[in-house]
């Protein structure tokens, strides 16, 4: 086939040299996975969450309503235009559907004119000219104004689906909001519940993208239940699938497989392929979330097999080829392949054959296949996407295609290929797209020892980044979204670059920006992890608190970069320092897990002095003298990735412990909830325990006989408190409790654990696990009805997962979710008799000497360390850390 264009020619010539010009040893590099979505239709729910299976199409022609009199040319138009969009070619039914607009318009048609142009937005969208699409979608509505025809409501509902989906597109999350609940109250007029079902699914996922999570799962739980009561049907299933992948987005992941398992066990009994499959599609996309990566491999292979049509087969192929990569399974991978290849050259070319392309290429990128055959897919789904008009298609073409010559170190060509990506992407407005791309040119320019102009292209990717915050996963519609591997390096590469910037142009400017950079990425972790923004309440800076309401605090910020551990410290009135330790991540993460490993074991004190020692010197010997000379008495610790598993207030400086030196203390960051000390407050205690844990947890948690004493030692410190205990201590009550209550301490003795999992954060109560987002919700009614903040959190038997460098993100997240100015946890549970004394002292030395919480915790370890000879090992005393408010 010949070029249709100069353009076009420019990348046939691309295609033709690639075996010329990729021609050096290829690398095998990280790289975000690209994943085919769902094309949208007219009727379809706003697609915002990962699937990639079959079309759940619906007639666009006349979005359901038969309008007479119309000539059958016209009517052909209309047919045409729905061919087209279904095939995937938007370029070619825009312009059908504009020749179709012009001809109702002639023809004074006002009502199938309307209908014409709302499905020219639907083409118009697609193709990611988001400004033509709203103007289409407003010139629909302004002719059903006009028009009185009692059709009117049938064609405005789905109308109005369409105008908010673009809103969403557009970032204006509220409008689409409102949209739909208008579309809703039309669909009620009209009795079709279907339509109703639909409106609520994107109501909920208007509330997500705000930062409303629990309204938006509230709203997806009631539908559930209105689902279930539904007879079997293709649409019940297909609303069953779109309200599981909602769940999905929503991070509710084992709630998501059930739904999806309904509405492929509902398709299998009505014996429709084609939604069987897209369902086995969804629940492999959820269980690749779960990291259950057997599972969502076999899935992705039934999906293929019982798939009614080409692209449905090579989109379920494509996602099982990427887990087969990650995963390292080479042989499988190779006999895999060739059908895919075989397959793609087979297929006609539209917008989900594209994306099936460079999802393939990101997948062979990480496989190390040779860079020239990456670069012929890369080519042929660029032609592709140039044809038919499809600017995000074709932005991400060039983008991956810039990817594979930057492993081929062309660096100007690929850094010629990514600028145009990025153009693309700005005229198109999209930030979900632009970043990666001033990403990608960030480290070609670094490369190329253009050190400002990477800075530069890092800042930008970064403030994108944070312009799209919570609704980061749900903007995604094109690629499957993953954290690790398209956020958080962008924000570690930028703080590597400005260090190692900072040390040939020492500037303190440059600190302060590197370490915004990591609570940046903290903050990030955070969102991502409770799918929402988390810090959204006034908070004050850290350095304003050092420096003028607390002078005796200093922080210290160690960050790990793959060759060095870089330390940023601030002491108060004195200008940001930093200092490098000539240590790698790897040296760095096998001390501390080595380290952590020794602190739990009963006969390793030796060792975990050693290694302590060392890590001493790593992050205080340096600025030993200037603590002392500055009278410091706290340390605040804002830790990255492993640091954040030990505590540390176990560095040894080969004679004492931290601990017995100064308080110490763990920040999320540069920024704190309001600030009040404690001791200006009086003390109200809402208590919860459970001796026994639930059945079904028996063997994995051990009783904790000692809570009772650990009560009492509460009851004897502060005479207000009210006590919830084993059979009492259930979420019923708790949420009574909460709710009832004057209290400013939250006091939980139970078994929990914090992971990187929203799903696996939870505590023990006597009817079961409450997960960190039911603990959430339930403390954000009490902030509805009270006034008074919850001071502080104690969870004095919960422990984090083994292991897992993000874990205390749960513990941090519970924290900041709660509301609460500060937490007090263990890292790991440990003797309830030892938690019962350090309880007991911690709160005698809060009211009895009314210091600092950061102050009570170092008195109370220093208690067990130095007066109870059974509890002196570092394993019993050193676990419990303070996060958040120190004072």
């Amino acid at each position: 086939m010949k070029p249709k264009s100069h353009k076009n020619n420019q990348w046939q010539q691309i295609y033709n040299k690639c075996n010329r010009w990729l021609i050096r040893p290829f690398k095998n590099h990280k790289l975000p996975v690209f994943i085919l979505l769902v094309l949208v239709t007219a009727f379809l729910y706003v697609t915002a969450f990962p699937v990639a299976a079959t079309i759940d199409t619906q007639n666009i022609v006349t979005l359901g309503v038969s309008i007479k009199n119309s000539p059958a040319q016209t009517q052909d138009l209309l047919q045409q235009g729905k061919v087209l969009y279904e095939a995937g070619k938007f370029a070619e039914a825009a312009r059908v559907l504009q020749q179709a607009v012009k001809s109702f318009g002639s023809q004074g048609n006002e009502l199938q004119q309307a209908v014409a142009l709302s499905n020219l937005a639907l083409a118009y969208q697609k193709l990611g000219n988001l400004p033509p699409a709203q103007q289409a979608i407003t010139d629909s509505l302004k002719l059903l104004e006009k028009s009185s025809n009692s059709q009117n409501l049938q064609v405005l509902a789905p109308i109005l689906d369409i105008q908010g989906s673009i809103q969403l597109d557009l970032g204006q999350a509220e409008q689409a909001l409102n949209t739909w609940q208008r579309a809703e109250a039309s669909y009620k007029q009209l009795g079709d519940r279907n339509g109703m079902i639909r409106d609520r699914i994107n109501q909920a996922q208007a509330w997500q993208v705000l930062g409303f999570y629990r309204r938006g799962l509230t709203i997806l739980t009631q539908l559930q239940q209105e689902l279930q009561s539904k007879p079997n049907s293709i649409s019940k299933a297909v609303e069953l699938r779109s309200f599981g992948n909602a769940l999905q987005l929503a991070g509710d992941l084992n709630q998501s497989r059930q739904v999806l398992q309904q509405s492929l066990s509902i398709a299998q009994k009505l014996n429709s392929p084609q939604d069987v499959s897209a369902a086995l599609f969804s629940l492999g996309n959820t269980a690749q979330v779960q990291q259950d990566f057997k599972g969502a491999i076999e899935f992705y292979q039934q999906a293929a097999a019982i798939a009614p049509n080409p692209i449905s087969k090579v989109q379920a192929q494509v996602n099982q080829l990427n887990l087969l990569v990650n995963t390292g399974q080479t042989a499988a991978v190779q006999t895999l392949l060739p059908q895919i290849q075989t397959q793609l050259t087979q297929l006609p070319a539209s917008v989900t054959t594209i994306y099936a392309q460079i999802n393939l290429a990101q997948s062979l990128i990480k496989f190390g296949t040779t860079p020239q055959a990456i670069a012929q897919i890369c080519a042929r789904a660029l032609q592709q996407a140039q044809n038919l008009a499809d600017k995000r298609a074709e932005s991400f073409a060039l983008g991956t295609l810039g990817s594979v010559y930057e492993q081929t170190k062309q660096w100007s060509i690929a850094q010629n290929l990514t600028q145009q990506a990025l153009n693309i992407a700005e005229t198109i407005n999209a930030p979900d797209i632009a970043y990666r791309w001033h990403w990608q040119l960030g480290r070609l320019l670094k490369q190329q020892e253009e050190i400002e102009g990477a800075i530069a292209s890092y800042d930008t990717a970064i403030g994108e980044l944070q312009t799209l915050r919570s609704d980061l996963v749900v903007v995604n519609r094109d690629i499957q979204f993953s954290f690790k591997e398209s956020v958080e390096p962008v924000y570690r590469e930028s703080v590597e670059l400005l260090l190692q910037f900072q040390q040939t142009h020492p500037s303190e400017p440059i600190l302060d920006k590197a370490r915004q950079r990591i609570e940046a990425l903290q903050l990030a972790e955070l969102d991502d992890f409770f799918r929402e923004a988390c810090i959204n309440a006034k908070t004050v800076l850290l350095d304003t608190v050092v420096d003028k309401d607390n002078p005796t605090a200093a922080i210290i910020y160690p960050i790990i970069l793959p060759d060095q551990l870089q330390v940023i410290v601030k002491i108060p009135k004195q200008p940001l320092r930093s200092y490098t330790v000539n240590k790698s991540q790897n040296e760095v993460e096998g001390t501390i897990k080595q380290l952590r490993e020794y602190l739990l074991e009963p006969d390793r004190n030796e060792e975990v002095q050693a290694l302590s020692q060392e890590v001493y010197g790593w992050l205080i010997k340096e600025i030993e003298s200037d603590l002392k000379a500055s009278g410091v008495k706290t340390l605040v610790f804002v830790l990255d990735g492993i640091l954040r598993n030990v505590p540390m207030a176990i560095l040894y400086d080969g004679q004492q412990y931290l601990v017995e030196k100064y308080a110490v203390t763990l920040s999320l960051g540069l920024q704190l909830l309001a600030l009040k000390p404690l001791t200006q407050t009086k003390l109200n205690v809402l208590a919860a325990g459970l001796v026994q844990p639930p059945q079904g947890f028996q063997q994995r948690f051990p009783p904790l006989p000692e809570i009772k004493s650990e009560f009492d030692s509460i009851s004897q410190a502060i005479a207000s408190t009210t006590q919830l205990l084993d059979r009492d201590f259930n979420s019923k009550n708790l949420e009574s409790k909460v709710n009832t209550v004057p209290f400013n301490v939250l006091h939980l003795a139970t078994h929990g654990q914090f992971s990187s999992n929203v799903e696996n954060t939870f505590i023990l109560a006597n009817d079961g696990p409450i997960n960190v987002t039911q603990f959430d919700s339930l403390l954000r009614r009490r902030d509805q009805t009270r006034s008074e903040a919850l001071e502080m959190l104690v969870l004095s038997a919960c422990q984090t997962a083994t292991g897992d460098n993000r874990a205390t993100l749960g513990l941090a997240g519970a924290s900041v979710k709660a509301g609460a100015r500060s937490t007090l946890a263990s890292l790991w549970h440990i003797s309830d008799k030892s938690t019962a004394i350090l309880i007991g002292e911690f709160y005698r030395e809060l009211v009895k000497n009314q210091v600092t919480k950061a102050e009570a915790l170092r008195r109370a370890q220093v208690k067990l360390l130095k007066d109870y000879p059974n509890y002196s090992r570092p394993g019993y005393w050193a676990p419990y850390v303070l996060v958040g408010n120190w004072l």
